[in-house]
């Protein structure tokens, strides 16, 4: 089929739709929220504690991103945390082996990348389904990561890396100007190219989009690939951000990307969701997290209150969905 045909099967989508209202419905929660907060506690509308939640914002984002384009083919991967700690744990040794900042940046971006396409090969070629192929993964990883690590911690980098993650320019975190970047790109790549129109047909039916002529493996290939290199830019922010790697540096970061996703928008069926609304997702859940610290919430009570917001949020989306429908 040729790519004229292709366009003429999937218009594209815009945000003039179902999509752009669920977007709407979460920027007035992240409003309210702000609102809330800002009413509760002093300090939430301070410069310094703003700063900090778009940084922290900025940094689950970056995971989560890619683990959107994953999720809009039905797909899953669990092993972006792992993913992440592995990468770092490289990058950060190139650095202090060679000394070059740059050439550290380029192996965690690649060796995420490689980690992802493994991922999307067992997908593909393999036909295992994407939880168990990568949550397989997310052992490996770890595995290789704790022995590569010995146990060992790596500190110390150049002051000029270490400003990607904990510098500014102009007054704002540089995270939040790599957040903008990559939100303009990841938004334009899924709404108005042929490959992100095929991305969200594959998710909406895969057989059909197999009948219709999209390279439905080569384009899984590049969702699980693209995630994993966000993963490997995740893990030089993260890098830069703490000066410093251990194996465990991953532990947590998982599940927060997938509430980011889930609290956007996004379908697990596949097919549904904007890297837009998974920004949104992250700023909502990074804004309640923020506002339980805030307030002296025990820190014993986060994983409980994240679980009841994506609950809420995937059935909220369900049941407007289905009235729209």
């Amino acid at each position: 089929m040729t790519d004229i045909s292709k366009e003429a099967m999937m218009p594209p989508r815009s945000f003039l739709s179902q999509d752009a209202i669920q977007v709407f419905y979460r920027l007035l929660a992240a409003l309210l929220i702000c609102a809330v907060l800002a009413v509760l506690s002093d300090s939430f509308l301070s410069l310094g504690n703003i700063l900090n939640v778009l940084r922290q914002a900025s940094l689950t984002f970056f995971i989560a991103s890619g683990l959107t384009l994953v999720v809009l083919t039905a797909g899953l991967d669990l092993s972006v945390g792992a993913n992440v700690a592995l990468s770092a744990c490289i990058a950060g040794t190139v650095i202090h082996k060679t000394g070059s900042p740059a050439l550290g940046i380029l192996t965690g971006l690649a060796c995420g990348g490689i980690v992802g396409l493994l991922n999307g090969i067992m997908v593909t070629a393999l036909r295992i389904p994407s939880f168990i192929a990568t949550y397989g993964m997310l052992w490996v990883l770890n595995g290789l990561t704790y022995w590569y690590m010995a146990g060992e911690t790596l500190h110390g980098f150049p002051a000029g890396f270490r400003q990607i993650g904990s510098g500014y320019l102009f007054g704002l975190p540089i995270p939040v100007y790599l957040l903008l970047v990559f939100l303009g790109i990841g938004t334009l790549f899924a709404q108005r190219t042929i490959w992100g129109q095929e991305i969200y047909a594959i998710g909406a039916n895969p057989v059909a989009a197999r009948l219709s002529g999209i390279p439905v493996a080569r384009r899984l290939l590049l969702v699980y690939a693209v995630s994993g290199t966000m993963a490997g830019l995740a893990s030089i922010i993260f890098l830069s951000r703490l000066n410093s790697a251990e194996a465990d540096i991953g532990e947590s970061l998982t599940l927060p990307a997938i509430a980011a996703v889930l609290i956007g928008g996004t379908s697990l069926f596949g097919g549904v969701g904007t890297v837009f609304g998974t920004f949104i997702g992250a700023l909502i859940l990074t804004l309640v997290l923020n506002g339980m610290n805030l307030l002296s919430v025990s820190a014993n009570w986060q994983p409980l209150v994240t679980g009841i917001i994506v609950i809420l949020a995937v059935w909220l989306d369900m049941k407007t969905r289905r009235r729209a429908q």
